[in-house]
């Protein structure tokens, strides 16, 4: 199976590079999925699920957590502002707290309700000016920012440039969480997530390599 292969070469690839065995977490991008294949995953064991879209994860994640137990949910995609509140109470973690608005209005949101999931701070490591997150160059002001409103900032997240060696962003966000004290690296995709471990990824996020192409 996809997924136990997927597995495989993420422990072969920690022992390779000196982690700890179970170092890294795989986040199953379940996103657009069909409810069969993500089933056939949690029917594996797995618990920890990867989705971009609030909505779409309103939709799905109640009920199969009715059925299959605790399951841990993380955002990977865009939060929009509007749909903070939703997040907080739906995901254990937040990949892409990504700019000083939604940082605010987060901190009001987990002061009323007590608790805030995880907050990972994506820096656009490429700059791209159509990508979301922080530029590389204002990640630690934002992190000190972010802490002082009391979010629990405990990573860094980045999707490198389409095309790009990934190998470089990788290592120059490895370098903004060292420096900020943040334990937590979600980097790496299908494509390229050897290479995220070899750099101190301790999330991996990958879809297709598990599930297959989206319909």
């Amino acid at each position: 199976m996809a997924y136990t292969d997927i597995l495989h070469r993420i422990r072969a690839a920690e022992a390779a590079h000196g982690r700890p065995a179970g170092s890294v977490q795989l986040v199953a991008v379940s996103k657009l999925q069909p409810d069969a294949r993500v089933e056939a995953v949690l029917d594996s064991g797995h618990r920890l699920f990867g989705e971009n879209y609030v909505q779409e994860a309103q939709g799905k994640w109640p009920a199969l957590r009715d059925r299959f137990g605790p399951v841990t949910v993380h955002l990977i995609g865009p939060l929009q502002t509007n749909k903070a509140k939703a997040a907080l109470h739906l995901f254990d973690a937040i990949h892409t707290l990504d700019r000083p608005s939604l940082a605010n209005r987060l901190a009001r949101l987990a002061q009323e309700a007590g608790h805030c999931p995880d907050l990972f701070v994506q820096v656009n490591t490429g700059a791209e000016p159509q990508k979301a997150g922080i530029l590389p160059n204002e990640a630690d002001t934002f992190i000190a920012a972010a802490r002082a409103l009391d979010l629990p900032v405990v990573g860094a997240m980045c999707i490198p440039p389409e095309g790009a060696d990934p190998v470089p962003h990788f290592a120059h966000l490895a370098r903004i969480a060292e420096r900020n004290g943040l334990g937590g690296l979600s980097m790496g995709m299908s494509g390229d997530f050897e290479d995220a471990i070899a750099q101190g990824a301790t999330h991996v996020r990958v879809g297709s390599a598990i599930f297959g192409a989206r319909a």
